[in-house]
């Protein structure tokens, strides 16, 4: 098996948790994921079947798209509902407000990860930091969020829900986003529910749950559930003959004179439209960086 499961996580497993299942239903145990979501998040999880895993780089850097319900009225050490929470001491802001600060956010600006983050300092993780009662100094970093569109607002007496559709780039934490917004409205906020809709070119509303795939298991269709990943690479594409193709799995260093002018990284694929890797072609030369078997469904 080579490609990409589509999984809608549930809420509660970790991303992890995802990816050993795929492990026990496949027997495989080059199974990976391309980004990570927090156990409170739903949503489109791409898990990487053998091969596919070399590809978690391009696959992880895309553009991705959120349903995120934000809480104003109150804090969270975690800036998820995971807690603990803090009453806020401000006033709810009202819609305007809200909408107005949340235009603020589109864009692209430095952004502070959560202290509960993967992040690493000097080695250590922050969210092991944390609970361990020392926050690590978080740097700031580049997060660009594309579109931000109100779906709900909904007043609570001591708290407002916020209900969003976003899009943004690679490395963005929404619930940074719920934490600043809450500061920029002076009354707190957290990240209450999020559910990834888009990644990896995948659609939440296309996606297989566990149940799914352990039913498809049981039936012997789990191939059902694989997507070819060289339909998901968002790279250029370059065909090389069979002469070539065979020099680039091994590979070799290869001359084109029909490449993209722009060269740059690239899909490669041989005559039989299988994929053999990825290269990057500059100055005419098509560089192998990384190479796949040839056997099997890409």
């Amino acid at each position: 098996m080579l490609g990409v499961v589509n999984l809608d996580k549930p809420v509660g497993p970790t991303s992890h948790d995802m990816v050993a299942l795929l492990r026990r239903l496949t027997g495989d145990r080059r199974i990976g994921h391309a980004g990570t979501l927090d156990p409170l998040a739903s949503g489109v999880l791409p898990i990487l079947v053998g091969a596919a895993t070399r590809f978690s780089e391009e696959l992880t850097g895309g553009r991705k798209r959120y349903a995120a319900t934000i809480r104003l009225g109150a804090s969270s050490a975690t800036d998820d509902a995971q807690g603990p929470i803090t009453a806020g001491d401000g006033p709810l802001p009202d819609e305007r407000a809200i909408r107005r600060a949340l235009a603020s956010f589109v864009g692209t600006f430095d952004q502070r990860p959560p202290t509960f983050s993967a992040r690493k300092v000097g080695g250590r993780t922050a969210h092991r930091a944390a609970r361990d009662g020392e926050a690590l100094d978080l740097q700031p970093r580049r997060a660009t969020v594309d579109h931000i569109d109100v779906l709900d607002i909904t007043p609570g007496g001591e708290w407002t829900d916020v209900t969003i559709d976003l899009r943004c780039g690679p490395g963005t934490y929404v619930r940074s986003i719920a934490r600043d917004l809450g500061d920029a409205l002076g009354c707190g906020g957290y990240l209450a529910a999020l559910r990834r809709t888009e990644a990896a070119g995948l659609r939440v509303e296309d996606g297989v749950t566990p149940e799914q795939l352990g039913a498809l298991r049981q039936e012997g269709r789990l191939a059902e559930a694989v997507i070819p990943v060289a339909t998901l690479l968002p790279l250029p594409r370059l065909e090389l003959s069979e002469q070539d193709a065979d020099r680039f799995r091994h590979g070799s260093r290869i001359t084109v004179s029909d490449g993209p002018s722009g060269g740059g990284r690239l899909a490669i694929f041989d005559a039989r439209e299988e994929l053999l890797g990825i290269g990057s072609l500059a100055n005419g030369q098509l560089q192998p960086e990384k190479v796949i078997a040839s056997t099997g469904e890409a």
